[in-house]
């Protein structure tokens, strides 16, 4: 659960609003997924009958194309309620709104009523949590399968740019905070749920997808 000194709930909500979510499902419809994404949904490999757990997954975007590759149902986490109108529209635009749960929580607080699925994806989410540990726990206990990341580089570049971003939300007067959490630390989190690394890619300077499995 975010400490006070960190972003608050209220905060992320204020960030992450109905006007960030209709921008992105606007650029979702004319462009799909960004380069960053396909390749994190190609680390998926066959999801044919598979269940999508999606946290912090915005509009559902990449549970969206997983559900469209062939995945059963989906069940998306997110903390912000402002992405809750963009994100039926295209589930319906999709005709998959009956296979999708979506619900308005942080999933380290209410990770116990939400059952384990076989693919657990957080794509750009790594960076706007500030327990790392706690959110990679409870995501790598939830995942029966394979879970795809997608996190800043682990690069002098990266620790600077959060702390450039977040002295600019500070001059704002905005409560939310971005990080650049350790990659080691991340790993280490999900093997202690029986995960291990399969594959890691650098995407341009600032990203990075990793894809973990159960063995």
């Amino acid at each position: 659960m975010p400490c006070s000194c960190c972003t608050p709930p209220s905060e992320y909500r204020r960030f992450f609003n109905r006007r960030v979510a209709r921008f992105d499902a606007r650029r979702y419809r004319r462009r799909g997924l960004s380069a960053t994404a396909r390749g994190l949904v190609a680390f998926a490999g066959d999801v044919t009958g598979a269940t999508v757990l999606e946290i912090g997954g915005g509009i559902g975007m990449l549970e969206l194309e997983l559900l469209e590759a062939g995945a059963a149902r989906g069940t998306n986490v997110e903390l912000s309620g402002g992405y809750e109108e963009a994100a039926e529209a295209l589930l319906s635009e999709h005709r998959l709104g009956d296979r999708v749960e979506r619900r308005v929580a942080d999933f380290v607080v209410e990770q116990g009523v939400v059952e384990p699925h076989d693919l657990v994806v957080l794509h750009r989410v790594l960076c706007c949590y500030p327990d790392v540990d706690a959110l990679v726990d409870a995501a790598a206990a939830h995942t029966g399968r394979r879970l795809l990341l997608t996190y800043p580089r682990d690069r002098a570049l990266s620790r600077l740019g959060a702390r450039a971003v977040n002295l600019w939300l500070r001059l704002t007067r905005c409560g939310f905070r971005t990080y650049a959490h350790p990659v080691e630390q991340i790993v280490a989190a999900a093997e202690r749920h029986g995960l291990s690394l399969e594959a890691r890619e650098a995407r341009g300077s600032i990203w990075e997808n990793a894809a973990f499995v159960r063995r």
